[in-house]
């Protein structure tokens, strides 16, 4: 058994996720996220035999664990695309707006984590790299040894909300003037040294690495892209859910369908007819954190946030 088959990932919110989506024996469902197939899995576990599900991801560890699921479930389909992509996939499968169901698990899972080959984290020293997809786009050592001081201290600071951004720019900067770097260890000990102020129970280059691993991806960009699509996708009816990790993710996310849940903001004081405000969504419950017990028996949850939300029949 090889590394990557040794790593492991819990899904989290599975339970919370299958309910929110509501899913129906029959229906067709988009999995925006496979990363190792804990949620397809369950997902396929609901479905009928004239059920299907559609899983997308970039990454290719992703795509052969997707594969083999596959070929074990011909229920079952994998993409190597992004979920932003998947209007345009769909089109092409002839199941525009006929989808029942769209589920998004944000952020990095745990096999792309624990894989000190795959560069995001700073706990397993490694290639400092940080793709979803290795294959395609600009490794973050290119562009750490590369960007403008005032470009990563952007970064920084609006991806991983990091209020010591300018100061960790000035200090990757001088430091790749000597020797430019390659190495995930590297980069956070330089961002260590450089960070005033730690967190209790926080590694001092944690919102660092967030920050360059969310604009290497372009996870917001494709997360904006991605919601959209997921509602374009939708049969009436159909159910969108998303669980993220990150506020900047969940405050996105919160917004759109909050958005499409009371229509565009219309001047103050006009007056306007209920039917004449065009909605698209309609909120199911309350935003679902993960329980203690999950919590407990996977710490990586804690941060976790679902919504759900139904596209008006």
């Amino acid at each position: 058994m090889n590394q990557q088959t040794e790593l492991k990932h819990v899904s989290v919110l599975l339970n919370e996720a299958l309910e929110g989506l509501a899913v129906r024996p029959e229906g067709t469902y988009i999995d925006g996220t496979f990363g190792r197939g804990g949620h397809s899995r369950a997902i396929l576990q609901q479905l009928a035999e004239g059920g299907r599900l559609l899983g997308f991801d970039k990454d290719p560890e992703a795509i052969r664990v997707g594969k083999q699921l596959a070929a074990e479930d011909g229920r079952f389909v994998v993409v190597q695309r992004s979920f932003a992509d998947m209007a345009e996939e769909l089109r092409e499968r002839g199941l525009h707006g006929r989808i029942d169901g769209v589920l998004l698990d944000l952020g990095v899972s745990s096999p792309q984590l624990d894989d000190p080959l795959r560069g995001f984290s700073f706990l397993n020293d490694g290639p400092l790299d940080m793709r979803m997809n290795p294959d395609i786009g600009q490794s973050a050592a290119d562009w750490i040894n590369s960007a403008d001081e005032a470009d990563i201290a952007t970064v920084l600071w609006e991806y991983g909300e990091e209020r010591f951004s300018r100061r960790m720019a000035r200090a990757i900067v001088n430091r790749r003037a000597e020797q430019p770097f390659t190495r995930t260890a590297d980069l956070a000990e330089v961002i260590k040294v450089a960070n005033p102020a730690w967190e209790k129970h926080k590694h001092p280059a944690t919102r660092a690495f967030q920050g360059i691993r969310i604009f290497i991806n372009r996870e917001l960009e494709d997360l904006a892209d991605g919601l959209r699509a997921a509602l374009e996708v939708l049969a009436p009816g159909g159910r969108l859910a998303v669980i993220s990790f990150h506020s900047l993710e969940d405050r996105q996310v919160k917004q759109f369908m909050r958005r499409e849940a009371k229509g565009a903001p219309l001047p103050r004081g006009l007056p306007v007819r209920d039917a004449d405000i065009h909605t698209s969504l309609k909120l199911i419950g309350k935003a679902i954190k993960p329980s203690a017990d999950e919590i407990a028996a996977n710490p990586r949850a804690r941060s976790a946030v679902l919504r759900v939300a139904e596209k008006h029949r």
